[in-house]
């Protein structure tokens, strides 16, 4: 008789915003008369730029011409792609990754739950909280958080890093030693970000015990504040602790479109075993490799055209954020984030908990936000809104949030 991996039945519930499309669709069906507006999920809504049209138009013609057809792709990616990364990204930035150092993929969410598959069970993860989903969940699908405590909403052996409005919303060293340490910068959930000297503690701390982070770099393009790091690897040591990862989903629209990439340094070792040949063993058993297509369309956000165009999408999306904030200030709400990232974290009104505010959000206003806690106990009373939706759709939210 077959067994099944019963870590999966740890998992409380669905995944979040699986949770959220759910009870969505349940009131659009009682109320068809009803025009909800979606600002949870954080998924785009510009079209791809010109310069990534074309490009995707040039590689789909490529691909009807037996002479420049393409089949499967490079384990890492191809060669163009990851010399345009390593310059435009590090390079350029005064760091120091070589292109055979930059895994290409198809998308940092999926690289963010896999990157644990290299990592001995035995590990400890240290994630802040609240956090992106994903990092538990895959972390518990492997069997490495122990049991899961539904009063608390916390797992046995992982080690949670509050982040709360007394810490501006970013961690605090962890008093337990972890293996594996996840950041994610500028911050998914709450917006919040560090300074590089901040950041350079983490990476000696990590160099100190041992230990190994995770640096989830898929918000750097909204950053606008000079003190903000871009890359962990502008912090010096990075290279012998740190992984990153990075997405072309929300600086060039790739949501639909997928592709990002994993940095694994070669300094990067446990003894004398390089993670970076663990990951390039993982990438060429079980992956085949982002589209030929896509990689040319990556290619081209690089171009002096490509950042000059994708500029203009993120200041877009950064003026909604700006629109967002001051309007929820108005309107009396607690409010933080929509400076250096697309999310606005705001502090749910007259106490009511995440989901509370979730119903009554979408019953008075019929607006779609996230609820703190699905990100984790330290996010309840605590909500997301999103930056991604159209100008229009946005103006339009906060009036009706202003009329509740």
């Amino acid at each position: 008789m077959f067994k099944i991996n019963d870590n999966y039945l740890k998992l409380p519930g669905s995944y979040l915003f699986s949770t959220i499309a759910k009870k969505v669709n349940a009131f659009q069906a009682e109320n068809p008369d009803k025009t909800v507006i979606r600002l949870g999920i954080g998924d785009v809504t510009q079209p791809l730029a010109p310069v990534i049209i074309d490009a995707l138009h040039s590689a789909v013609d490529e691909m009807g011409k037996a002479e420049t057809f393409h089949g499967y792709a490079p384990d890492l990616g191809y060669e163009f792609l990851r010399t345009a990364i390593a310059k435009n990204d590090y390079a350029d930035r005064g760091c120091e990754i070589a292109a055979d150092e930059i895994f290409v993929s198809d998308g940092a969410k999926c690289d963010s739950g896999n990157i644990q598959e290299i990592f001995s069970v035995d590990n400890k993860i240290a994630v802040c909280d609240p956090v992106y989903p994903v990092y538990v969940d895959t972390n518990v699908m492997a069997g490495r958080t122990g049991t899961y405590d539904p009063k608390t909403e916390m797992w046995s052996d992982v080690i949670y890093m509050p982040c709360t409005a007394e810490t501006n919303f970013a961690p605090e060293l962890p008093k337990e030693t972890p293996d594996l340490i996840y950041l994610c910068f500028p911050n998914n959930p709450t917006g919040a970000t560090i300074t590089k000297a901040q950041l350079q503690e983490w990476v000696d701390y990590a160099n100190k015990v041992g230990a190994v982070i995770i640096y989830d770099a898929a918000y750097e393009a909204y950053i606008s504040e000079a003190d903000v790091p871009h890359t962990i690897y502008e912090c010096e040591g990075a290279r012998t602790c740190a992984i990153e990862l990075k997405s072309f989903s929300k600086n060039a629209g790739f949501t639909g479109t997928r592709l990002g990439y994993t940095v694994i340094p070669k300094d990067l070792k446990c003894g004398d075993v390089m993670l970076h040949s663990l990951w390039a063993r993982r990438h060429g058993t079980k992956y085949n490799g982002a589209p030929y297509i896509q990689q040319r369309a990556g290619e081209a956000v690089y171009t002096p055209e490509g950042k000059e165009q994708l500029a203009k999408q993120v200041a877009y999306y950064m003026n909604n954020a700006k629109v967002i904030k001051e309007g929820l200030q108005e309107a009396g709400y607690t409010v933080s984030g929509g400076v250096n990232a697309p999310y606005i974290w705001l502090k749910t009104p007259s106490g009511m908990t995440s989901w509370e505010f979730f119903d009554y959000l979408l019953a008075n206003a019929n607006v779609v936000g996230t609820p703190g806690s699905g990100f984790g106990p330290s996010g309840e009373g605590y909500f997301r809104l999103t930056a991604f939706g159209t100008y229009e759709n946005t103006l339009a939210a906060l009036d009706r949030i202003k009329r509740m």
